[in-house]
């Protein structure tokens, strides 16, 4: 073979390397949901704002798409952060919690309101990125803790044979034969490998389930003290309690429980064994850098101007401390810095006494997608108490089962009762799909209270037993304000 062979062959081998390379760093990330998948999903429990759910189907499949990119492309393609604008009760935080079910990724939500400006009594901004770490290090825990789910129990398995039958490998004697019953009894001369088996045949089988048997269980020693930081530092001191944590000794206690509590136990303890805490850390920063996900609520309340009147003494400072974690900073953890460049951030809020124009300009640039929520309106209260999997009808007819009390609710009596809590927030403060909980806790309040009592009974609830509850209180437009 010439060396121009030689040469081209050489080439083309690392031509196939770097293609290897490129498709498992494609295939590192497993596919998520499609857009579509993802709105029918928020379908099954969030009614209409289709805008609000496109966008944030979108939002999560490019987190994926992104990950999919060459990596010379990767770190330039930035997450278009989301603001979504709308009254209060119309499905922003519902939309919120749905999400962080169908991210697959660290996700966090977090309260604007609860920080405040550097200098300030309160919670710095920093610290919504150090409970997303805290999130991602858990995910990859229990992910762990799953993949060597098998090996732990099997450890423990033997371990638990150890309490239960306590004799040196390789020692012959007249062994305890276990028996059918979960006893022991002494048999002739046998191997204590083969009495080991028999007894691992018979916890497998369930027959040593009533047995008890104590375990040594070791925890690590935690320090009972509280460390006082300044404002901003809140981390120096929770690794100051793992410094003093780690320096003393382990602790340790006999348990005495049944055979299966004891069988989990020491499952977990030697899943804990197994799962390397570094790789976890490192991992964890990882994903929290490359797909985290950040909704932070009530956005709303830190928008104002400093020349604006009333206790608005941090907004704008929230703003600005807010804004260099948005574009992208480092943040310290106790795992490591974590790079905010690439997480995606989700914002909302009702802008009832502000309004959008209110933000610092930087901090409405960093969000440059905007989706408006709409006002829920009677055949949306209707399509609320029939359509969502967790629909507050079916979850008081599950509520009053459990006393084997059946209601029903009729299509007049829902239809009643859309109509009322849509009067209510016309005429009062609108609080949106919020305004059900309390028509209804008023509606079933004489059932819940009597329901003991009530046992066995079907009771239908149709539009005149609303009207009957309902309407002196609805009448009533002063007495309405305060209990509906």
């Amino acid at each position: 073979m010439t060396e121009a062979e030689r040469q081209g062959r050489g080439a083309t081998r690392g031509r196939e390397c770097k293609v290897d390379q490129r498709r498992t760093e494609t295939m590192e990330y497993p596919s998520v949901m499609t857009p579509r998948e993802i709105v029918s999903e928020l379908d099954r429990y969030i009614v209409g704002q289709h805008d609000a759910k496109r966008a944030v189907a979108i939002a999560l499949r490019n987190r994926w798409r992104r990950q999919n990119v060459a990596p010379d492309l990767r770190d330039e393609i930035a997450p278009k952060n989301i603001l979504m604008i709308g009254p209060t009760g119309v499905g922003k935080t519902e939309i919120a919690r749905r999400l962080a079910k169908l991210a697959q990724a660290p996700f966090v939500k977090v309260e604007a309101s609860r920080y405040t400006e550097v200098g300030y009594v309160g919670r710095d901004v920093e610290s919504m990125i150090r409970d997303l770490a805290e999130i991602a290090v858990k995910m990859v825990r229990d992910e762990e803790r799953e993949r060597v789910k098998v090996k732990a129990k099997e450890a423990a398995e033997e371990r638990l044979l150890d309490i239960l039958y306590p004799a040196s490998p390789g020692k012959t004697r007249r062994a305890a034969t276990p028996s059918a019953e979960g006893g022991v009894q002494l048999a002739d001369q046998t191997s204590h490998g083969e009495t080991r088996e028999k007894l691992r045949k018979l916890l497998r089988d369930g027959y040593l389930n009533d047995r008890e048997v104590e375990v040594e269980m070791t925890s690590q020693a935690t320090p009972m003290l509280e460390v006082l930081t300044p404002q901003g530092m809140e981390e120096m001191g929770a690794n100051m309690k793992d410094i003093l944590s780690q320096i003393m000794p382990k602790k340790s206690r006999q348990r005495k429980v049944k055979v299966p509590e004891a069988l989990e136990l020491l499952a977990q303890e030697e899943a804990a064994r197994l799962v390397d805490m570094e790789n976890v850390a490192r991992e964890a920063v990882h994903r929290a850098e490359q797909s985290g996900i950040v909704f932070i609520d009530e956005i709303d309340k830190i928008a104002g101007r400093e020349s604006a009147r009333g206790p608005d003494v941090s907004r704008e400072g929230v703003q600005r401390d807010l804004l260099p974690i948005v574009e992208g900073s480092t943040v310290n953890t106790k795992y490591g810095t974590v790079r905010t460049d690439h997480i995606l951030f989700v914002a909302s809020g009702a802008f009832h006494t502000s309004k959008p124009s209110d933000l610092i300009p930087e901090f409405q640039g960093r969000f440059p997608i905007r989706v408006e929520l709409q006002a829920l309106t009677q055949p949306d209260f209707i399509r609320i108490l029939t359509e969502p999997e967790n629909a507050l009808t079916r979850q008081y007819v599950a509520l009053l089962e459990t006393e084997n009390v059946h209601i029903s609710f009729t299509d007049d009596a829902i239809s009643a009762l859309a109509d009322i809590a849509a009067q209510v927030n016309a005429r009062s403060e609108n609080i949106g799909a919020r305004r059900l909980h309390t028509v209804l806790e008023r509606l079933v309040e004489e059932l819940s209270f009597n329901a003991p009592e009530l046992t066995g009974q079907t009771i239908p609830i149709d539009a005149a037993y609303v009207h009957q509850r309902l309407d002196p209180i609805v009448s009533n437009e002063d007495l309405s304000r305060y209990i509906l």
